[in-house]
């Protein structure tokens, strides 16, 4: 097997990658790592000293790749199914690598922001967080009022960052009942095939979320 995936089932970065692998129906070996585990860690940070998942191994190629975008776009090259993830067209790819960028930044950030404060019990003061949501959740209602993907035609890798950052962001600080076209962009999104396998995958370690009292009865 020439591709080994270090990550973890709860990550979200590590989900954005999952779903891309299994858009590409590509073949990989799942090496599951568990921060809490000085040998794991130290597994990890042996390929990548930042000790962050998720990263890739091509042993085929010899390189090792961290960073979900840069994976993606990698599998996009090397590996890419019947259609890209990221366009062939200029001006497509560019709209796809953006809203890559503004899922990244503006829902993952903040949510991760939220989650940090409960798991450490700090109690801090969330109101930028929660404001950055609110106003990425309004831009993306707005940008979703006439389209089925979010920056293409297809789905794509803009798609693949969507899903984690809108269903943890999505329980951390829910959508307003207002923004139907974002809801309905997520419902496309967790019918998709090979999120709904990412996701029963995930399933066994929700329990160890930090708002997994949160986490809809659909996914459970």
């Amino acid at each position: 097997m020439s591709l080994t995936l270090y990550y973890h089932p709860l990550s979200s970065y590590c989900h954005k990658v999952l779903i891309a692998l299994y858009e590409h129906h590509v073949t990989f070996e799942k090496r599951l790592i568990d921060l809490r585990s000085d040998e794991e860690r130290k597994e990890l940070q042996n390929v990548w000293p930042i000790g962050k998942f998720p990263v890739i191994r091509d042993h085929a190629r010899n390189r090792d790749l961290p960073e979900a975008t840069i994976i993606i776009e990698y599998l996009d090259h090397f590996f890419a199914g019947k259609i890209p993830l990221i366009p062939t067209d200029w001006d497509s790819a560019l709209e796809v690598r953006l809203w890559d960028r503004i899922f990244d930044n503006y829902f993952q950030s903040p949510m991760q922001q939220i989650v940090g404060d409960r798991i450490h019990g700090t109690n801090g003061d969330l109101t930028r967080e929660k404001a950055t949501l609110d106003t990425a959740y309004k831009l993306l209602d707005n940008h979703m009022a006439s389209k089925t993907w979010v920056a293409s035609k297809d789905f794509s890798m803009a798609d693949c960052a969507a899903v984690p950052a809108l269903f943890y962001a999505g329980m951390v600080h829910p959508f307003p009942d207002q923004l139907t076209n974002l809801k309905a962009y997520f419902d496309r999104l967790v019918e998709r095939p090979s999120v709904k396998r990412v996701l029963e995958e995930a399933k066994p370690y929700f329990q160890f979320f930090p708002f997994a009292e949160k986490i809809p009865k659909r996914f459970l």
